[in-house]
């Protein structure tokens, strides 16, 4: 599935007309790390199911530091046990750079369910009035896509990786943009805030 570099779900176009007026800049970012961030593909896990040592997808850590560069805080929304992104991105100086965290064995659910994201903005302390202005990417439709966009959450797919559905089940499941390699985020970003700006 290819959208549009220009163009995402209709629900985008009515978030930004709501946002007429309002300052383009987006509030805040937040990234899944499971075949977001980390490729999943070479995780080594304990018997506990956390991930001990993993590869980073090419061009991560590169995107996650351009982000703050640029001044996005960043939330980090990932289901998992608390030592796994403790461990691999802790490993590779990335997880201090998250100002909030909502990890589903501290939150008690795992997405799509609102509770996730909500822990994220909660952190970033961004109002409900402000969520057509935080940008969610992820790998997984069922989870990261469809649990954003019922939030109203700006969508951001990275078809990456080859583990999971690559055709939404349901409307909810269809990203704003789409994205092949994290390297794409940050002028996606760009292109994002004019649209806003209309």
């Amino acid at each position: 599935m290819t959208l549009p570099e220009t163009e995402g779900r209709s629900s985008a176009a009515s978030r930004d007309a709501n946002n007429e007026g309002a300052d383009n800049r987006l509030v805040a970012v937040l990234l899944d790390c499971g075949d977001t961030l980390v490729d999943e593909g070479t995780e080594v896990k304990n018997d506990r199911g956390a991930t001990l040592v993993a590869d980073l997808i090419p061009g991560a850590a590169e995107m996650v530091r351009a982000l703050v560069a640029a001044g996005y805080p960043l939330g980090l929304v990932a289901d998992g046990p608390q030592a796994t992104f403790d461990n691999v991105l802790g490993h590779y100086g990335l997880m201090d750079l998250f100002r909030a965290h909502a990890i589903s064995e501290r939150v008690g659910v795992e997405k799509p369910h609102a509770a996730m994201f909500e822990t994220a903005l909660q952190g970033l302390s961004i109002d409900t009035s402000q969520f057509g202005r935080v940008v969610m990417v992820g790998n997984y439709l069922t989870r990261d896509i469809a649990g954003a966009n019922a939030l109203g959450l700006i969508t951001v797919w990275l078809n990456w990786a080859p583990r999971r559905p690559k055709v939404p089940a349901n409307a909810l499941e269809i990203p704003d943009y789409e994205i092949a390699s994290p390297v794409e985020l940050l002028p996606l970003l760009a292109q994002i805030e004019r649209n806003l700006a209309g």
